[in-house]
C-alpha cells in the first residue's frame, strides 16, 4: 500500500514540475507574504503533537512550532491557518498546494525525500510497540505471526516488514481507529512512533507501551520539492535552530511530557 502511494506521488510531482518545461519558478514565501497568511497542514488527532484542545482550538508541540514560524514570517500576529491532515493524505495535500508546508509528526525517510524537501530535524522519535495490558508480547521479535496494526502513510509499515517479515499487518487510517482495533482484539499490537503511542497509553490505561525503541525517526517540516521552497525552508530552519539553541524546544518537550529519544 505504501509503495503504491509513493509511486502515485512521484507521478504527481512529475506533472507539477511541468514535464521539463522552462518556466519561472514560483517562490512560496513570496506567495505567502502576498496572501497574508501561512497555511500549515497539521494533525488534529495525534496527542501531544497535534490535537484539538478543550477550547476547541488546535494545540500541541507541532502547533507551537507552527505558530513560531508564523511569527517569524509576519511578526507577533502570526496569521497561521491550520488545515487538518492525516498520515495517508498529508503528502497529497502538500503537492496539490492545499497547504504551504506540513508539520504533522512526520518523519524523514529516503522515499519521502525523493518527493519532498524537509527542514532540519525538530524532534527525534523512535518506533515502538503498543499492546494490551496483560499481553505476553515483550518486544518486536514476539510479533512473528501476530496481527500487527500500522497506520497507512507512516514509516511503521516498512520498518515492520523489514524487521518482522512474518507479521500479519493490518492497516488503519487513524490512530483512534487503530486503538479501538487493538482493544477489541482485532490485533495483538500497534507499531508506530513512540511519541504518538505515548499519548495513547497516557489516555487509556487498558494498553501499555513497551519500553524498547527500534529506530530513530527524525521529525521535520515538509515542503514541496524544488527551488520554490528554498526561501521558506531558510526561514523555518532559522526558527528551529534558534529554538533549539535557546532552549525553547526543550521547554516545549518538557511541557508536553515528551523527551528526545
Amino acid at each position: 500500500m505504501y509503495k503504491k502511494i509513493i509511486t502515485l506521488l512521484i507521478l504527481v510531482v512529475f506533472v507539477f514540475c511541468g514535464c521539463g518545461k522552462k518556466e519561472k519558478v514560483p517562490n512560496t514565501l513570496d506567495t505567502i507574504m502576498k496572501r497574508g497568511n501561512v497555511i500549515i497542514g497539521v494533525r488534529s488527532d495525534v496527542y501531544p503533537f497535534g490535537y484539538i484542545g478543550k477550547n476547541g482550538k488546535y494545540a500541541g508541540y507541532d502547533i507551537d512550532i507552527a505558530n513560531m514560524i508564523g511569527k517569524a514570517i509576519f511578526g507577533e500576529n502570526g496569521r497561521v491557518k491550520f488545515v487538518p491532515v492525516t498520515a495517508s493524505n498529508r503528502m497529497m495535500k502538500l503537492l496539490s498546494e492545499d497547504v504551504d508546508m506540513i508539520i504533522a509528526a512526520m518523519s524523514v525517510t529516503r522515499s519521502r525525500m525523493r518527493i519532498l524537501d524537509f527542514s532540519d530535524t525538530y524532534y527525534m522519535a523512535g518506533q515502538a510497540v503498543l499492546v494490551r495490558q496483560g499481553s505476553n508480547i515483550k518486544g518486536l521479535r514476539d510479533l512473528n505471526n501476530k496481527r500487527v496494526i500500522v497506520i497507512f502513510g507512516t514509516s511503521g509499515e516498512n520498518s515492520l516488514r523489514l524487521a518482522i517479515p512474518n507479521a500479519n499487518i493490518i492497516g488503519y487510517k487513524t490512530y483512534q481507529d487503530a486503538l479501538q482495533g487493538l482493544k477489541s482484539g482485532k490485533a495483538d499490537a500497534i507499531v508506530s512512533d513512540d511519541t504518538i503511542l505515548i499519548g495513547l497509553s497516557l489516555k487509556d490505561g487498558s494498553v501499555k507501551l513497551l519500553p524498547k525503541r527500534y529506530s530513530r525517526e527524525p521529525y521535520a517540516v515538509a515542503f514541496r520539492k524544488g527551488r520554490e521552497s528554498d526561501d521558506l525552508i531558510k526561514v523555518v530552519n532559522g526558527v528551529i535552530n534558534e529554538s533549539a539553541s535557546n532552549g525553547t524546544l526543550r521547554k516545549l518537550q518538557n511541557n508536553y511530557g515528551i523527551k528526545k529519544y
